[in-house]
């Protein structure tokens, strides 16, 4: 890891800031306009938010954004011991790996924003990874932050022909 990446901010740091800034927000909204909708509107804008952090995460790349890229800015997930992961395959064309505890869940839990962490946090990832590598896909059956014991994280390099 390089000095630059230890001094890089984690996305757990970031996705606690962004959360005390969306919650009066997210209070608001569901005061003014009822809950469904309140989570319709936060959760269109923080899917959009993550194509587009995707998309710029991919410019940043010194070389192609692809699957390999991917897995290698991991550890700005993982930063701050916010993940505890299972590789379950990574052979270029499959990044498989599952996600036995997550600080995420806990911590908008912690904020009481347990009903919207799936919003602001795992409706990113499938998202994320469009603007990043559009020919990656995610597959994704269970969350912790829905109850699971774990994420299931399956990444594919989609085919050519599909």
């Amino acid at each position: 890891m390089s000095c630059e990446q230890k001094q890089e901010l984690g996305i757990l740091a970031r996705r606690k800031i962004e959360a005390e800034i969306i919650k009066p927000i997210y209070d608001i909204l569901v005061r003014e306009v009822g809950k469904a909708r309140a989570q319709a509107v936060i959760g269109e804008a923080i899917e959009q938010a993550a194509i587009q952090a995707g998309q710029n995460f991919a410019a940043a790349e010194p070389k192609k954004a692809d699957l390999r890229s991917f897995v290698d800015l991991q550890y700005l997930w993982e930063k701050d011991n916010a993940l505890d992961v299972r590789v379950i395959e990574d052979d270029g064309q499959r990044y498989d790996y599952d996600v036995t505890r997550c600080r995420y869940a806990e911590m908008y839990h912690e904020m009481g924003l347990g009903e919207i962490g799936h919003l602001l946090s795992c409706a990113r990832d499938d998202k994320f990874i469009v603007g990043y590598a559009p020919d990656v896909e995610l597959t994704r059956t269970q969350t912790i932050m829905s109850g699971a014991p774990c994420c299931d994280f399956r990444y594919r390099v989609k085919d050519k022909e599909a």
